[in-house]
């Protein structure tokens, strides 16, 4: 169909509220960038599936010969690699790219803020993620969790301590029973699984809720703590049954995130999935020099969603993915 899915009075209002957004950082004196949408390399995340396409112009690429390039999950691997290179504080609104089902909630192309603050804490990031939050939705300050405790709340497991069978014995007696998670042999896919349907559920009903301190074993980039070595300082934000935000102390150490590419692929492996390249240019500039810094990505569709009061993100944009 050739209809836009997006008013003329929401294009007006979405426009206001991006405008919004530049002002926020603007007035912070953070600068905004940009970076490429395509790239040599991409997320060995194993929960993410990425989009590809063949490219067969390179000077070194042999004639009938291609190389894959990747759309982009999210610029975090790019913008890292300005920061090691002397950038300071940036952010961007920019399109990314996830392989995931289509819904109410997600459409495999769609607008993100990534922000990094050079030299800022975990605690002074949730600090800022929460005044955007009150800023652009005129909520009241954020509620803050731990990742053990909303978990424990929702469920009487302790996410840090419990083994695989008390996960698929709680699943078991809530009917769930799918051959999938009796056979199952990584514990943070039943975490994750359990705390998507068991707690999120729950979570920044009335308020927005930012959930902190998760599991090392889900740090991604992020890195462990110091004062607990259970948790990694990874946070993410959800409010009114949507994740908004996921954020991150990130990780400057550039051979335990080399390890954790490889680890990420060998499961990978494990679980029958495509091996991902690891992007060389984010080690390379991860060995120069990342500076401490923190950063988050957040959903803009979703949040201009909560903010008019609409139930999909299609009402928010011009084309969805039945349209484009």
């Amino acid at each position: 169909m050739s209809v836009p899915l997006l008013t003329w009075e929401v294009a007006k209002q979405r426009a206001e509220f991006i405008q919004e957004i530049r002002m926020f950082f603007y007035q912070r004196n953070v600068i905004e960038v940009e970076t490429p949408l395509l790239s040599n390399g991409t997320v060995t995340d194993v929960h993410l599936d990425v989009f590809d396409t063949a490219y067969e112009h390179f000077p070194d690429t042999p004639i009938h010969e291609h190389r894959l390039l990747y759309l982009q999950t999210s610029p975090e691997f790019a913008m890292k690699r300005l920061l090691a290179h002397g950038y300071g504080s940036i952010f961007q609104i920019c399109k990314a790219f996830r392989k995931e089902a289509y819904g109410a909630f997600h459409n495999p192309e769609f607008t993100m803020l990534e922000w990094y603050r050079v030299g800022f804490s975990y605690n002074e990031l949730i600090a800022e993620v929460s005044d955007l939050l009150t800023t652009l939705l005129a909520c009241e300050q954020p509620e803050i969790k731990s990742y053990q405790n909303a978990f424990l709340e929702a469920t009487t497991i302790d996410p840090l301590q419990c083994s695989i069978e008390q996960l698929q014995r709680f699943l078991a007696l809530r009917g769930v029973n799918d051959d999938w998670i009796s056979q199952e042999t990584e514990k943070d896919t039943l975490l994750q699984y359990v705390f998507s349907e068991y707690v999120e559920t729950i979570i920044g009903k009335v308020v927005p809720c930012v959930i902190v301190d998760f599991p090392k074993t889900q740090a991604a980039l992020a890195c462990v703590s110091e004062s607990d070595p259970r948790v990694a300082h990874r946070f993410e934000c959800y409010f009114k049954g949507v994740e908004l935000a996921n954020g991150y102390e990130e990780l400057t150490d550039p051979e335990e995130q080399l390890n954790r590419f490889h680890r990420d692929n060998e499961t990978r492996k494990r679980l029958g999935k495509a091996l991902k390249p690891i992007d060389n240019n984010l080690i390379e500039a991860m060995e120069k020099g990342l500076p401490k810094c923190s950063g988050i990505a957040l959903g803009v569709d979703r949040l201009l969603m909560i903010a008019l009061g609409k139930n999909t993100i299609s009402e928010v944009i011009t084309f969805n993915i039945e349209r484009a």
